[in-house]
């Protein structure tokens, strides 16, 4: 809002000292940056206390792992302070007629609701325990039905995909390679690190990034036969819902020490952040070798705002927690990141930079599946790991909770910097 309300007052000639400064992307997220962390660290005290007031807090389900009973009473539901801190700056400094913007909006507050619904209904279990005098365990079944989560994630899934193949505003560059350009069609030049290219504009959502692959380029169309193309948007569609609904239960499935789904987010939105800022400028992506997506640079200020809101949540997760965000936070930035990578047309490289996200739900699905299959087999289930996620499992070998999320969050790190090699990796 308030970029659109210095562009409007410098139209009509009313010069506020800096006020040229919001038209520069750079200057605007900065400023998000460090507004998100202003809400995050100033507002997320006041959270605290009134989450202890309303006696709002997390019931620790009992699997016998060190340092559980202290976390026993530590305030829930601190997904909503990140929320606020990514939705405020995102009005404030972002340029809101962006279709990008406007999606990413609609992600986080539709995620954001659903988490919400999840969290608020494992409490009123709690509070109904309570009044009936009786002792609340936590369980698998409470909060939200599975069922109800998938159908929430799979209705984003249809919101974005459709949106991101549908939508006018939604276009790629592709650069022109013939010899003289036909004057009678869309072809136009640009001046590129000194060079004069050609390109012409094209509605290619279904195009997206394959690592370890020659010019590192995938159309979803190629997976089906010829006669059925026209029907390409039925398959994107159900390859975003089926990242959003991984993406997003994995960051929940992360999000079980403290600061472990936090940390790993802000490091992952840092990637997702020079993706979407080198995508949407014509000179850096010529440079990569990467696709030109215009007006994606605009959701970088999002991305900022993210990156703040993580980090300053930090300063209350970290290790002991004073407060955890729930599935309200983690199916959020769940999301988030996974909408990211799709309109970013980074989406094949999520099992990469979300390596950590990917392992902890292939751990939970391992365990599972062996304990069934054993049971089936011998009668009696045996486990693969002792016990999971990933991180319970170091956590019964004897590893402190900081030394498993400090590791952790190094290996993302590390597959984020991967990540950003693949483009040249071919």
């Amino acid at each position: 809002m308030l970029y659109h309300l210095f562009e409007w007052l410098n139209s009509e000639g009313i010069n506020f000292p800096g006020s040229r400064l919001f038209g520069f992307i750079t200057f605007r997220l900065l400023l998000a940056v460090l507004l998100s962390l202003f809400i995050t660290t100033f507002d997320g005290k006041k959270l605290i206390k009134f989450v202890q007031k309303k006696q709002i807090s997390e019931s620790i389900r009992e699997e016998g792992l060190a340092g559980e009973e202290s976390k026993r009473g530590t305030p829930t539901m601190g997904g909503i302070i990140i929320i606020l801190a990514i939705i405020i700056p995102t009005l404030l400094l972002a340029d809101l007629t962006k279709v990008y913007v406007q999606l990413m909006l609609i992600s986080t507050v539709w995620m954001g609701i659903i988490g919400f619904i999840d969290d608020y209904l494992k409490l009123r279990g709690k509070r109904l325990a309570q009044q009936k005098g009786e002792q609340y365990k936590k369980g698998g079944s409470d909060g939200l039905a599975g069922w109800f989560k998938i159908l929430g994630q799979v209705g984003l899934g249809i919101t974005v995909g459709a949106t991101l193949y549908f939508n006018s505003e939604v276009k790629i560059w592709r650069e022109y390679v013939g010899k003289v350009p036909p004057t009678e069609t869309s072809v136009f030049s640009r001046d590129v690190n000194g060079k004069t290219k050609y390109f012409v504009e094209a509605n290619s959502a279904t195009i997206t990034t394959i690592p370890f692959v020659k010019n590192h380029e995938f159309n979803y169309s190629k997976l089906l036969p010829e006669s059925w193309r026209d029907y390409t948007w039925v398959l994107y569609i159900l390859v975003v819902i089926f990242i959003i609904t991984a993406v997003s239960n994995g960051s929940n499935l992360t999000d079980g020490l403290d600061g472990l789904a936090t940390g790993t987010s802000a490091i992952i939105g840092v990637l997702l952040g020079i993706f979407a800022y080198a995508s949407g400028n014509l000179v850096f992506a010529d440079y990569l070798n990467i696709m030109y997506i215009p007006n994606l640079g605009e959701l970088s200020v999002f991305i900022a705002a993210m990156i703040g809101a993580c980090i300053g949540f930090l300063w209350y997760n970290s290790y002991p927690a004073q407060i955890f965000m729930g599935d309200t936070g983690s199916l959020t930035l769940g999301g988030i990141i996974a909408s990211l990578a799709i309109i970013v047309h980074k989406e094949l490289l999520i099992p990469i930079f979300c390596g950590v996200f990917f392992v902890e739900t292939i751990s939970v699905m391992l365990q599972v599946g062996y304990f069934k299959y054993t049971k089936r087999k011998f009668g009696i289930g045996r486990r693969m790991f002792l016990k999971a996620p990933l991180h319970h499992h170091y956590q019964v070998k004897g590893y402190h909770e900081v030394k498993i999320v400090t590791r952790f969050w190094i290996v993302t790190v590390l597959l984020v910097v991967l990540s950003i090699a693949t483009l040249k990796m071919r």
